[in-house]
């Protein structure tokens, strides 16, 4: 089933308008939206070739490990927002890049795991490839082996935070969440993180490429 046009209601606020698109077409079992067209496992293996001219090579996805309607595809998502938008779907493991006349850069994510889920507006605040990952103190406390990166870990494909991060910002401070780039194929669909979504890391460069600090995301309630 494809969703050509999703009505948008002149007496609906804006996040009443996304939070009722996202439940009812979730209990549709549509994830949000349809695809015009599905990808192909061949497609996927194109799509998520290996990159060896990376600082850091990064190997291909194994395509089977992950479920197709996680491939990064175009999709009809039909919201009142500007393109460039970035909208977190939790509840569905789906990342959307707005790109106008109805349209969308639909992304596969993991998402936080059940007490570390967050939602409501924020913004870009900074980006950064093959970032150095500092554990929060409240990780330190819950995981003390991570203490030794107290000071810093160094990029690479071992930091969490991947080849490409970007950092959620909500007036003026740093929320502690992210946007980041996983290797890790068999995460996509699962909660695991302690809020942060992640994306596979061929996914990341291009959403990364094409969000500049200052964009506006916005994360739905799971």
């Amino acid at each position: 089933m494809v969703i050509d046009q999703v009505p948008v209601s002149t007496g609906m606020s804006r996040r009443s308008f996304l939070l009722a698109s996202a439940a009812s077409l979730g209990a549709m079992g549509l994830a949000g939206c349809n695809t015009t067209d599905g990808i192909s496992q061949a497609e996927a293996a194109k799509m998520y070739a290996a990159l060896p001219h990376e600082k850091f090579p990064v190997p291909a996805v194994d395509v089977s490990k992950v479920d197709p309607k996680y491939y990064r595809q175009t999709v009809r998502y039909e919201v009142d927002e500007a393109p460039g938008t970035i909208i977190v779907d939790p509840s569905n493991y789906f990342v959307y890049r707005i790109e106008g006349d109805g349209v969308a850069t639909r992304y596969g994510a993991n998402v936080g795991r059940q007490g570390f889920l967050w939602s409501g507006d924020a913004y870009v605040g900074r980006k950064a490839e093959w970032p150095v990952w500092t554990p929060p103190k409240e990780m330190m406390l819950r995981q003390p082996e991570t203490k030794k990166y107290a000071g810093g870990m160094p990029g690479g494909l071992e930091n969490p935070l991947g080849a490409r991060t970007l950092y959620l910002y909500q007036n003026g401070a740093y929320t502690l969440y992210t946007i980041y780039a996983t290797i890790d194929a068999e995460s996509i669909g699962t909660n695991l993180t302690s809020g942060c979504t992640g994306l596979l890391t061929q996914d990341m460069m291009d959403l990364y490429e094409r969000t500049p600090v200052k964009t506006k995301v916005i994360v739905l309630p799971a």
